[in-house]
């Protein structure tokens, strides 16, 4: 049995408690009583695979989070969640504020900052470097926030798509590219341990959005110029898995590692 099974065999056995086996809504999640949680709509895996059909909305995703990224129904552009505020960055390159849509894939949690760090004059890779380097765990799940000024930011957005779907790695081959210099806003994601790979990106996944709330995407690349860095230690993870046929019918690769890798920093 693979991990990817096991694991999603203990968050069964952790959460089936907590639902009435009568009742076919959504649970419910109180903010208090689940803060620490990773509230989660899908797995990469389904959305590597082109599994892009919206089947949760927006406005139920808020209520389990006021922090977080995914994507759009049909990967209509980019997920920024910041501040109980759900933007989505279209192929234009425009913010806009959304409820009244779904998500094929998403992930949020209520972000309550566990440590903070204030850094200057780092590329990509060595804010990276740094800041797993401050992790307490490598085995944890970790909510990850830069707020500051970018010397430089690259960033992408994705057309709506029209069945058959194509797998991820092929769409962003025709992404839109997104350039900012000396742009102040705001990082939102996670740092995922690698054992959750096929469940969700393993390490970092990060989308940003402007100060005005204007424009943003997901990170390819950057430049801090000086921005306070901060992560909420989040210890409990739930995921909603899709009903639909396509899923029920999915036949996932082995290994999506190298596909991963284009879709997240090409």
């Amino acid at each position: 049995m693979n991990i990817f099974v096991k694991f999603l065999m203990v968050i069964m056995v952790l959460f089936s408690g907590c639902i009435d086996t009568n009742d076919n809504s959504v649970l419910e999640v109180n903010s208090e009583q689940f803060s620490d949680v990773l509230y989660q709509v899908s797995t990469i895996n389904a959305l590597m695979e082109g599994l892009y059909d919206g089947f949760i909305p927006v406005s139920d995703l808020l209520t389990h989070g006021d922090f977080g990224i995914g994507t759009f129904d049909k990967l209509d552009g980019e997920m920024v969640v910041l501040d109980g505020i759900c933007y989505q960055i279209k192929a234009d390159g425009v913010a806009y504020t959304v409820e009244n849509v779904t998500t094929p894939f998403a992930v949020v949690t209520w972000f309550e900052n566990d440590e903070t760090y204030y850094l200057n004059d780092m590329n990509i890779s060595e804010f990276e470097s740094y800041f797993e380097s401050k992790f307490p765990s490598k085995n944890m799940i970790y909510a990850v926030k830069l707020t500051g000024n970018f010397s430089k930011i690259k960033t992408r957005s994705v057309s709506p798509q029209e069945k058959t779907y194509e797998k991820l790695a092929d769409v962003v081959k025709n992404q839109s590219i997104f350039e900012f210099e000396n742009v102040s806003g705001t990082c939102v994601g996670f740092w995922i341990p690698d054992f959750m790979s096929g469940l969700n990106v393993p390490l970092y996944h990060l989308h940003f959005i402007t100060d005005d709330r204007t424009a943003g995407g997901h990170i390819l690349d950057f430049e801090i110029n000086s921005v306070e860095a901060s992560f909420d230690i989040t210890p409990e993870f739930y995921v909603i898995l899709p009903t639909s046929e396509e899923y029920y019918g999915m036949e996932f690769s082995d290994n999506l590692e190298n596909d991963i890798k284009i879709v997240e920093k090409q």
